[in-house]
């Protein structure tokens, strides 16, 4: 099982990388849990694709140095990561954007269940790239 959940985890990865927001949902359970970094938790698909929506309309991301995780049942797994990003358009409550990129680690941790994903809970050091985009 700790393949299988390992498998999961890479495609949704890899569909974030490029960019497919269906590839992302396909790996989701229809219920899913989404803990957003210093946020609120948005259940279900349509609330996360409205999050993809609009991270993609402000931001510009990739990540790398993805390393993933799982416990043998295959029910819990993490991915610890680089996120290099561009800030492309002013999001509420956060500095102007201008273009300024940036470099952040981050981790997400998920729960899965029949193959899919039913929660994503993602952290990063918000301080941190505050300090990175204001410069």
């Amino acid at each position: 099982m700790t393949t299988d959940a390992k498998s999961v985890l890479t495609r949704y990865f890899s569909a974030f990388n490029a960019g497919d927001k269906a590839g992302m949902l396909a790996e989701l359970s229809d219920d899913i849990a989404h803990h957003v970094n210093e946020g609120q938790v948005r259940r279900g698909k349509a609330l996360f694709s409205e999050f993809c929506d609009h991270m993609s309309r402000c931001y510009h991301e990739t990540l790398t140095e993805i390393v993933v995780f799982a416990n043998e049942d295959g029910t819990r797994a993490s991915a610890e990561f680089v996120v290099n990003g561009k800030y492309l358009v002013t999001d509420s409550g956060l500095p102007e954007a201008h273009g300024q990129t940036y470099v952040l680690p981050a981790g997400s941790f998920m729960s899965l269940e029949n193959g899919k994903i039913t929660r994503v809970t993602t952290y990063y050091n918000l301080a941190d790239w505050i300090r990175q985009v204001s410069q």
